[in-house]
């Protein structure tokens, strides 16, 4: 995540007509205390039983590890009238092609 806040202004415009919700399983709490901590520039939601994970199919196999449920990192752009016009899955977010492609994702869905 510290990749999206540290590109956030060439990647998602300063969040000028973009919104960044980062989704995990992990606990509202634990989430805003890092987020807050991070100084993230971006919306973080809590999907603790997996609801939005099983939904978008991004729940690894199997779903729980060590009674933990965990979601692949899965990137979704969704242009302004709702349709999700570009899904990376797997997001590499350790390969820098990754950011450019997302970039040019968000851009082309902002287009008219």
């Amino acid at each position: 995540m510290e990749a999206y806040r540290d590109q956030y202004a060439t990647i998602f415009k300063n969040g000028k007509g973009v919104a960044v919700i980062g989704i995990s399983t992990d606990a509202d709490t634990v989430q805003a205390d890092w987020a807050h901590d991070s100084h993230f520039p971006v919306f973080f939601a809590s999907d603790p039983d997996g609801t939005v994970g099983k939904l978008y199919d991004v729940m690894y196999p199997g779903g729980i590890v060590n009674a933990t449920k965990f979601e692949k990192r899965v990137v979704f752009v969704i242009d302004p009238t709702g349709k999700i016009t570009h899904v990376m899955n797997p997001f590499k977010e350790l390969v820098a092609d990754s950011y450019t492609e997302l970039g040019d994702a968000v851009d082309k869905a902002g287009k008219p």
